[in-house]
């Protein structure tokens, strides 16, 4: 359940204690249990910082990203899990190894297959016991050898790089359009345009965004594009990245839709998010925030051809 302004009791005492814990609120600047105008900047300053959606108001994954935020790495052992360990420390942990050239994919703080797959690459090559499980003593040995590398954008980046440098054709590519209202003209056009060349398309309708990015993840897309109409005034093309990780793909992706975009709505930006939705694909991912100044049933097919002429640039 959200908490927002106004809002009082045991849940907003939680709050401030976390948002306290990570660096984002005084207690002395607000009143203990009360989502007082301090706690509201407070958890604002912390979506900021972690690419959410800045609204002030603390909803189910600003809540998360503040759980996940209190695990530093060695604070608990890490392994292959049902559901994933996510956290700070999962991310830390991604970092590391990737810049030791063990591929655990992007720095999500999600630890699944391809983590599970890198630690016990490294078990393996450093002489460890090969037991999947990433504890304190890993850990250190891990750090001790990262003593030695560079801050270099490590093996993930570097492959999605190449992968963007050499270009994959539109005919064949597996796209999954996500839909998440009051875009049916934009939507069916994209579809119609990317089919007619060749393309692969699953589109999916819904307002979570865990069922968008599961439906993704589960076609085997190789790009995915969500639409959305936001209440802010201006357009806003968001793609995935963290201090220690952004996706080039999406990013160049990002700035082809806005590059094409900028004579159909007004003021489109271009920014590095966090969002849930980019996050839990697992393929180079935009979300295409439409501004409710945008007249988007009016414009619907010159802003599906606009991201349509985008997807094309990057395959070429």
């Amino acid at each position: 359940m959200a908490l927002s302004p106004g809002d009082t009791g045991e849940a907003v005492r939680q709050l401030q204690r976390r948002l306290g814990s990570a660096g984002f609120l005084s207690f002395a600047d607000v009143v203990p249990g009360t989502y007082d105008s301090g706690t509201e900047r407070g958890v604002r300053d912390f979506q900021i910082d972690r690419g959410l959606a800045a609204t002030g108001v603390c909803d189910e994954s600003t809540l998360q990203t503040l759980v996940e935020a209190s695990w530093e790495l060695g604070d608990r052992p890490l392994s292959l899990h049902s559901p994933n360990f996510r956290g700070d420390d999962v991310a830390e942990l991604q970092r590391l190894l990737s810049r030791l050239g063990f591929d655990c994919g992007r720095v999500d703080g999600i630890y699944g297959q391809l983590a599970h797959r890198a630690v016990v690459e490294f078990q393996i090559n450093s002489g460890s016991e090969v037991t999947g499980v990433c504890t304190r003593d890993l850990v250190a040995a891990i750090r001790l050898l990262s003593r030695q590398t560079g801050d270099g954008p490590g093996i993930s980046s570097v492959k999605e790089t190449e992968s963007l440098r050499t270009g994959t054709p539109l005919s064949g590519k597996r796209v999954a359009i996500g839909h998440f209202g009051d875009c049916d003209e934009v939507i069916d056009r994209l579809q119609s345009s990317l089919r007619d060349h060749g393309a692969l398309v699953q589109a999916t309708a819904d307002p979570d965004a865990l069922v968008q990015a599961t439906a993704a993840n589960e076609f085997g897309a190789e790009l995915f594009i969500g639409v959305e109409v936001s209440v802010d005034r201006t357009a806003l093309v968001s793609y995935y990245q963290v201090p220690a990780f952004e996706s080039a793909t999406g990013r160049t992706l990002a700035r082809l839709i806005e590059r094409h975009l900028r004579d159909v709505v007004s003021r489109p930006q271009v920014a590095g998010m966090r969002l849930p939705v980019l996050r839990e694909t697992k393929m180079p991912a935009v979300l295409l925030s439409l501004g409710a100044g945008d007249a988007v049933t009016e414009r619907g097919h010159r802003i599906a051809d606009a991201i349509y002429l985008a997807i094309t640039a990057l395959s070429a």
